[in-house]
Formats: C-alpha cells, structure tokens, sequence
C-alpha cells in the first residue's frame, strides 16, 4: 500500500494542504507564517510531505542541528490513519536526518498518545524523560523519546 505514496520535500505551494493536515490532527495548530518560516528562515529544518495522487495527506518536520535530529511534527489526514503510513513518514524523516548527519533522533509526544508511542518504541525510540506542563492547550506532560539513528 505504502508503495502508491511519494515522499518528497515541503514547497511553499504545499503549506495550505499541509495546514488541513495540521488542524486536522493538532488541538493547537501551527499557523501558515510559522511553516513558511519553518522553509524560509530555519536552516536546521526538514520538512516532507507525503502525498497520493497530488494530494498531501501527512507531513513530518525535524531540526537537524549537528549530529541531533528532533522532531518537530508528524501527522496524516485522519482518513489514511491505521494503513502504517505514520511509520513509513517517519522512517523516510529517519533517513533523511541521517544522510544530513544525525546521529540521533528527539521528539516529544503527549503522556497520553499510546497510538504514538507505541509507533515510536517499533522504530526504537525509548523514554528519555518528562517535560511537565509541555502542551500549552491543556499542560499536559509531554514524554521525551530518544533513538540512535
């Protein structure tokens, strides 16, 4: 199934595709300015979208600075949820931070998103820690994960 998607770079024609992503999965979204900085103004961000027939239906973001990746988004169009396309998004996220240098990979992910974790610890990630009061919506706890690329 994977095999009908394309990964390939964010463009700026992309961010308002990607934006129907992000308010579909996220309780606090990123606004349009803040991914047109993301491609623009970070030199340490990489931004992939995945799309089917022209239609972007997930996206990932990391900051690659020196040998660390962290992950700054992961999401897909509720639709496509459950078909493994998360995982493949973040082994191409992987992938891609390595051949820039990463050595290893960080993300944040709410205490109480098991569906993510659970995809994170199959790609070996581990506990790293808690950061209290990290979701601004609702100061939920965020759990650091950890992988080595």
């Amino acid at each position: 199934m994977v095999d009908s998607f394309v990964f390939r770079y964010m463009r700026d024609e992309d961010i308002d595709q990607v934006l129907e992503v992000e308010h579909a999965s996220f309780t606090t979204p990123w606004s349009k300015e803040a991914f047109y900085n993301e491609i623009h103004k970070n030199k340490f961000a990489v931004y992939i979208v995945l799309e089917e027939d022209n239609k972007i239906i997930g996206y990932s973001g990391t900051w690659v600075v020196m040998d660390e990746a962290h992950v700054t988004n992961v999401a897909i169009l509720p639709g496509y949820r459950g078909k493994k396309l998360g995982e493949a998004l973040m082994n191409k996220l992987m992938s891609v931070s390595r051949e820039m240098g990463a050595r290893t990979m960080t993300l944040e992910v709410r205490v109480t998103n098991d569906v993510a974790q659970s995809l994170y610890r199959k790609l070996g990630f581990q506990n790293g820690g808690i950061r209290k009061n990290y979701y601004s919506d609702n100061q939920e706890d965020a759990l650091i994960m950890w992988v080595n690329l």
